[in-house]
């Protein structure tokens, strides 16, 4: 295996692509042919002429690419794997807890299928981490999106007018994405508080200049991957209850916690929500998980009655395409690199290696991970 499609995406909201021309360049390099789906870059401000500077070959459409590639790179689950051949390598998001037809489909369709969202979450699999590099971008735009939506400003400000005091912003989840956005309230100006369900991230809370909020909930923790673990009812009525208090005084609320491969806990509630100050805005960055915030709704901007405004914060790292898909071409590129064989030249899929064990769902015309077959 070495021939390479970069696919063009299907969804128009998708602004990213999976390989940058430098990234192409790299893998010519190694012994890896590429080829590229005409437009493909134009969202993230690449054109087809620098793919083929790279050393790209252009073909107009996806099926057109399909034939005689062994190796698929994409960013979301397709809507279509007809023309994909017997035996190639598809890499890209697969959300294998509810897509178990497309699984169905790519195992009988003789396909080898790495979803990204399974890469393990270890040191050895970091350049290779889709999650962490996307959720990063996704807490900065939360927060610059709130902050533009907001009817004041952010810092502190002294003026002989008088005294402006900073703004309020409570992150609830402090992960990779809700690290990001405490950074950037805190560059921006804002007094920051911060809540997680794993105890262990308060240090780094305090680092970036937060508060972090204590809720005294029990037993907590963090499951091996780094993923806070699901909390029980009771558990999840007594955080609601003490954040209700932070959101009443804060100006921006920005929520992060997803449970992976489960339905986003719901955190505030319209009772909650209906204490609030107007114009204070809340990001529900699990809106498409179910939403850990009542009324938010995937892809629009709701106004409540009492005038808080509810903002969805799904993928927002489309926002920042260029740098998005540096990050992400990055990850595929680590994926390939530590895959390939230098001395055949190939790039072969080792079941003995834990990296791919992790991630590889199907192959051999069956679902073969543990957790899906």
């Amino acid at each position: 295996m070495k021939k390479i499609l970069l696919c063009k995406e299907s969804d128009e909201r998708e602004t990213r692509t999976a390989l940058i021309p430098a990234d192409i360049k790299k893998l010519i390099s190694m012994g890896f042919e590429v080829t590229a789906v005409r437009g493909t870059g134009e969202k993230s401000g690449i054109t087809d002429d620098e793919y083929e500077a790279a050393g790209a070959r252009l073909v107009s459409s996806n099926e057109e690419g399909y034939k005689g590639n062994d190796i698929v790179l994409r960013i979301m689950k397709p809507e279509s794997i007809e023309g994909i051949e017997s035996g190639s390598l598809h890499l890209s998001y697969l959300d294998p807890f509810n897509e178990k037809a497309l699984l169905d489909k790519m195992a009988n369709a003789g396909l080898a299928a790495v979803s990204l969202e399974m890469i393990p979450r270890t040191t050895l699999a970091q350049k290779m981490d889709v999650q962490s590099s996307q959720t990063s971008l996704a807490g900065y735009a939360a927060v610059v999106n709130a902050a533009a939506r907001l009817p004041k400003i952010l810092p502190m400000m002294v003026t002989p007018s008088g005294t402006i005091n900073p703004a309020r912003v409570f992150i609830i989840g402090v992960g990779v994405a809700g690290l990001q956005a405490i950074a950037t309230a805190k560059r921006l100006g804002a007094r920051v508080d911060a809540f997680d369900t794993r105890p262990v991230v308060e240090e780094q809370v305090k680092s970036l200049g937060a508060s972090f909020v204590k809720i005294d909930l029990g037993e907590m923790g963090q499951t091996d991957q780094g993923y806070a673990k699901e909390l029980t009812p009771e558990q999840i009525a007594k955080q609601q209850e003490a954040q209700a208090k932070v959101c009443e005084r804060s100006d921006i609320v920005i929520t992060t916690a997803k449970v992976f491969g489960r339905k986003a806990p719901r955190l505030i509630s319209k009772d909650v929500i209906s204490r609030m100050k107007a114009g204070a805005v809340i990001v529900d960055m699990a809106v498409s998980t179910g939403g850990n915030v009542e009324g938010s709704k995937l892809f629009e901007e709701v106004v409540t009655d009492n005038g808080v405004i509810i903002m969805s914060g799904d993928m927002l790292e489309r926002q920042v395409p260029n740098d998005a898909s540096k990050m992400l071409s990055g990850n595929f590129t680590a994926f390939l690199t530590h895959f390939y064989n230098k001395e055949t030249k190939e790039l072969d899929i080792r079941l003995d290696d834990e990296i791919m064990r992790g991630c590889l769902l199907t192959q051999g015309g069956k679902i073969i991970h543990e957790r899906f077959k």
